[in-house]
């Protein structure tokens, strides 16, 4: 088994503050998700979750000033073509930003096998008793609706379920964090203690990550763990969901050069967007495999691509998202 962590979002804005970097589709199931069962009794903000609280709001708000953290899906003046697509396609999934499940800033982009899941990804959504009932509601609701738009995009199973997850999201505060180390390593067996630290003492400059655990033997996750702070306003919460478990799926990277797209470190774009949906399709499409080297997937990919785009650039299929 091979643990890595995908993502640790963390970015100086120019104001001085973090900025936040078809099989058949089973229907989500969404449960009332049950509480952490190793935690505070937080029955609201302590001073800690208090001040990060205000931190992360001072954030969003630089960020949105600055015209940042855009929802659009299909924006006009991001137009891309098919190459534009495959290449973006081959620096996301064939690259890790954490190689060997290391945790540094100064961690670079290494060439990796296709990775993906086998089978079906069964996401048990944790709450910290310090988030408030009406944003638990909120939070269900948003949650079940993404997970049925990324199978949906993917083909794959994917969903909500207190059946054997292999996916837990959590979604909890400063205190509550600390809390997790006995759920992590009942989850996820074998974190290391930096990975272990990561989560429970995670600092204000990460805004969201995640562990997956993955199967060298057949290139396939097997479990995963995803921690976002409950204290983000509700759009940087949305964005990290978004980010968070698209990324768990198999695009671990980012890039510089995607546009429009959630795995790049501008923070132009928020919410999973059109291009993202195509290299997920791409991903999850029988012609590739797990296990399959650059090399091998570059040609696939570019027909794939040439398939959905065409000679057209996406501006002009007429998608109005």
């Amino acid at each position: 088994m091979r643990l890595t962590n995908l993502r640790r979002l963390q970015r100086v804005a120019a104001t001085a503050v973090l900025a936040l970097a078809a099989c058949t589709v089973q229907p989500p199931l969404a449960p009332t998700p049950p509480t952490l069962s190793n935690q505070l009794a937080v029955t609201g903000d302590t001073p800690a979750s208090a001040a990060i609280r205000q931190h992360y709001a001072d954030v969003q708000k630089a960020l949105l000033s600055e015209g940042l953290l855009r929802t659009q899906t299909s924006p006009k003046d991001a137009p891309f073509s098919a190459h534009t697509l495959s290449e973006n396609f081959l620096r996301i999934a064939l690259f890790e930003e954490y190689a060997g499940g290391q945790v540094t800033r100064q961690s670079t982009a290494t060439p990796i096998l296709l990775l993906r899941w086998q089978q079906p990804v069964r996401v048990a959504l944790r709450f910290g008793k310090g988030v408030p009932a009406a944003q638990r509601t909120a939070d269900t609701q948003r949650v079940a609706d993404y997970l049925a738009r990324l199978s949906l995009v993917t083909g794959h199973p994917i969903g909500l379920s207190e059946f054997a997850p292999n996916f837990w999201l959590y979604i909890a505060s400063v205190d509550d964090r600390a809390a997790l180390g006995a759920a992590l390593n009942a989850e996820i067996p074998g974190l290391t203690a930096g990975q272990m630290q990561s989560v429970t003492q995670m600092d204000r400059g990460t805004y969201c990550q995640v562990l997956t655990q993955s199967d060298a033997a057949s290139s396939t996750y097997v479990r995963a763990v995803a921690v976002i702070p409950s204290e983000h306003p509700d759009l940087m919460r949305l964005a990290c969901i978004h980010e968070e478990l698209a990324q768990s799926l198999g695009l671990p990277n980012d890039s510089n050069t995607a546009r429009p797209s959630i795995f790049n470190d501008d923070q132009e774009f928020a919410l999973l967007t059109h291009q993202d949906e195509l290299m997920l399709q791409i991903l999850y499409d029988p012609a590739l495999s797990p296990g399959m080297t650059r090399a091998e997937a570059q040609p696939i990919v570019e027909t794939l691509a040439k398939a959905l785009l065409g000679g057209e650039t996406a501006s002009q299929t007429g998608a109005k998202r």
